[in-house]
């Protein structure tokens, strides 16, 4: 059995960027979104202990570096 999901009120500027990401992936926007919602369900959660040693291989040490890590990847999170 399949569900048909729906996604209301999407911002242009969102709704643009998922179009763009689907053409460079060759592929529809619905299965780019179908894409990335399997990637979200197959990965397992996180644990704290996991996301430390994650950091702790990027190599941050102050909370500036961080700062610009996630400024990078919001303006630019294709990168």
């Amino acid at each position: 059995m399949t569900v048909t999901l729906s996604i209301k009120n999407v911002p242009d500027e969102l709704a643009q960027k998922l179009k763009e990401r689907a053409a460079r992936n060759h592929r529809s926007l619905q299965g780019e979104l179908m894409a990335i919602i399997s990637e979200a369900t197959r990965r397992p959660p996180t644990t704290l202990r996991e996301f430390g040693q994650f950091v702790d291989q990027l190599g941050i040490k102050t909370t500036s570096e961080s700062a610009r890590m996630i400024r990078e990847d919001r303006d630019d999170p294709d990168r």
